[in-house]
């Protein structure tokens, strides 16, 4: 189905379809290569930490984040919001974690209801053992395709999305 061509949209959604801005073919194939790229990095990236080093792509994110903080620690709410998950997930994938070795919980002592998430001396061993192949990976896939110029314009069309995402009111 074409769906700028309204002859093809159901009833219930021509009038709908009549105030839509839809997308020039242009846009779309910008924003199916978008999707793609998206799609196809994230595999590859994935495929490259779990042959290096046993981890999974959320599980090497967990670890950045904890790494980042000197302390080696964050609370489980701030994680919820750095990764962008819903706090029971975050729950879930810190057990998983925890049974392997590479993170532990610690209770907050400000905050009785609260814990932090801290890296373990194993956890801490595996990122640093990941890392180096995911940088490589990252500048094979990414950087060394790009100019400097190049790579100027596609962070700064980042900043802008991301500042844009920041301020989009969310959908119930």
């Amino acid at each position: 189905m074409n769906l700028r061509d309204v002859s093809t949209i159901p009833d219930t959604m021509v009038n709908m379809s009549s105030e839509v801005r839809w997308l020039t073919a242009q846009e779309q194939h910008l924003w199916r290569g978008w999707l793609k790229l998206n799609t196809k990095l994230a595999s590859a990236l994935h495929r490259e930490l779990q042959e290096d080093a046993g981890l999974s792509m959320p599980d090497f994110e967990v670890l950045v984040h904890l790494t980042d903080n000197p302390e080696g620690r964050v609370r489980v709410t701030e994680l919820a919001g750095l990764l962008q998950w819903e706090r029971s997930r975050v729950s879930h994938h810190i057990k998983r974690m925890e049974r392997r070795g590479l993170v532990g919980r610690m209770e907050c002592s400000e905050d009785g209801r609260g814990a932090f998430v801290v890296i373990t001396p194993q956890g801490r061993a595996a990122i640093e053992e990941a890392a180096p192949g995911h940088v490589m990976a990252v500048r094979r896939l990414v950087f060394d395709a790009l100019s400097e110029e190049e790579r100027a314009v596609l962070a700064a069309v980042i900043d802008k999305l991301l500042a844009r995402t920041d301020q989009a009111p969310t959908h119930e």
